[in-house]
């Protein structure tokens, strides 16, 4: 199959462009080839995300941030070297060169071990009040308020599954038994669901001490109100690729001043900039964390993520940050669970 060829691209075209081929393959990547075939270089999600992170534009050229060494093979490299080369270098994709040094092939790691369910736990933190969408929370908790003709959480579960994702732990506490009596242990949706109960309000980390065994993998921790396009699959090779004990997907955030600034030295003016916008990076309420995070959180003791992430930062280990560039939407407030309404379903996915 030469499906691979779709998501060639010229070094001279625009991050924007290889994100839409990127997102309309699924691949992950774009093979930067010149006008004879011949691989100028590779262009992964990742790395597009790590440009994100520095502040590049999404309309620079693709040259500038493609890695220009990447790992290739030869048409006479066995499958089964092949095999071993992105395990061990934990890749996803390898291109294939012939004789003269043409792409001819992309191996995939799914083609190679055949596709699988993702073998990564989720844990849906769904025990939240909702303060802040009462009254329609009174009688509903906000993961099963309708949007788009069906519970938020049903959305996020459909979702994960969608991607690969089999095994879920959902936390509940406030009107669980409406969570449970829904959604059941997964059979209808075709995967499993398991309950962390909350007698008491443990935070978004909290509750992942009543996990009943230790994930082998690294998991995927996330917000019982989101809706989102993420492709978490791309988050967990993120994750893996940086060796993170944990990550935090982030979203960008800008904040403009409606003033002129101006900078001043003991008395004197130095400057002024008028109605300067800052950026930030703001936490988006999804997570990945390693096993041996789950050593710093504290059993029967309300504990949130950023406190989590604190602690790891304080211990020297390795967290990153995850730029999404998909669509997300917190319907934690009346004017967000609005929004939904008009775009959950209509979004470009």
């Amino acid at each position: 199959m030469n499906v691979w060829k779709e998501n060639i691209i010229s070094s001279d075209a625009t991050l924007v462009e290889a994100i839409q081929k990127i997102d309309s393959s699924g691949m992950q990547l774009v093979l930067v080839l010149n006008a004879d075939g011949y691989l100028e270089g590779v262009l992964t999600d990742g790395d597009i995300r790590r440009a994100i992170l520095k502040g590049k534009s999404l309309e620079v050229r693709v040259d500038e941030v493609m890695n220009r060494n990447p790992k290739t093979v030869s048409e006479k490299t066995s499958r089964e070297e092949i095999l071993s080369i992105m395990r061990r270098h934990r890749m996803h994709h390898l291109p294939v060169l012939n004789s003269v040094g043409k792409v001819i092939k992309l191996f995939t790691l799914d083609e190679l071990i055949g596709a699988i369910g993702i073998p990564n736990w989720v844990v849906l933190m769904a025990g939240g009040l909702g303060k802040r969408l009462r009254p329609l929370t009174d009688d509903t908790p906000k993961p099963m308020l309708f949007v788009g003709g069906k519970p938020i959480l049903e959305s996020i579960l459909e979702s994960f599954s969608e991607q690969g994702f089999r095994k879920f732990y959902l936390s509940v506490n406030y009107k669980a038994e409406m969570i449970q009596n829904h959604f059941g242990n997964g059979d209808k949706l075709g995967i499993d669901i398991e309950y962390l109960h909350e007698d008491k309000t443990l935070g978004t980390a909290g509750a992942l001490s009543l996990l009943p065994t230790k994930p082998e993998e690294p998991i995927i921790v996330m917000n019982a109100d989101l809706l989102t396009r993420t492709n978490f699959d791309s988050l967990l090779k993120f994750h893996n690729e940086h060796k993170s004990i944990g990550t935090m997907a982030v979203r960008e955030y800008d904040f403009q001043v409606p003033y002129g600034v101006v900078s001043v030295d003991e008395y004197k003016i130095k400057g002024i900039e008028e109605k300067p916008i800052h950026k930030f990076f703001v936490n988006a309420g999804i997570y990945v964390l390693s096993a041996e995070a789950l050593d710093y959180i504290p059993k029967d003791t309300f504990f949130d993520m950023p406190t989590l992430f604190e602690n790891l930062l304080s211990a020297n280990k390795v967290v990153s940050a995850y730029p999404l560039r998909e669509y997300w939407l917190d319907v934690g407030r009346l004017e967000e669970f609005e929004r939904a309404q008009r775009e959950w379903g209509t979004e470009s996915r």
